[in-house]
């Protein structure tokens, strides 16, 4: 399907879109062959193919939580810029 240049500006225009005029030939060949790419997808026949919301199987791919130590305080503060004793001193974010 070939778009020409009035389809181009009005699918711009939709987007809200502003079009330089050397870039409306550009986009109208871009869109024409997606466009085109779609005709061909409509030819397969899907007839026996059920409806899927997602291509391939979903799984958990997370680990088991596992309980461990917890690193000190000292080591978790080592690079902080400004501490309190044993926590971070950021600045107020709400007042």
């Amino acid at each position: 399907m070939k778009l020409d240049r009035e389809e181009v500006l009005h699918i711009a225009a939709l987007a809200k879109l502003g079009m330089a005029e050397e870039d409306i030939a550009l986009f109208g060949t871009q869109l024409s062959n997606i466009l085109e790419n779609f005709d061909i997808l409509n030819k397969v026949d899907t007839v026996n193919v059920p409806p899927t919301a997602q291509p391939n199987s979903l799984c958990n791919v997370m680990r088991e939580d596992q309980v461990t130590r917890s690193l000190p305080p000292s080591d978790v503060l080592a690079n902080a810029p400004h501490r309190d004793g044993e926590f971070f001193r950021i600045h107020a974010v709400l007042e």
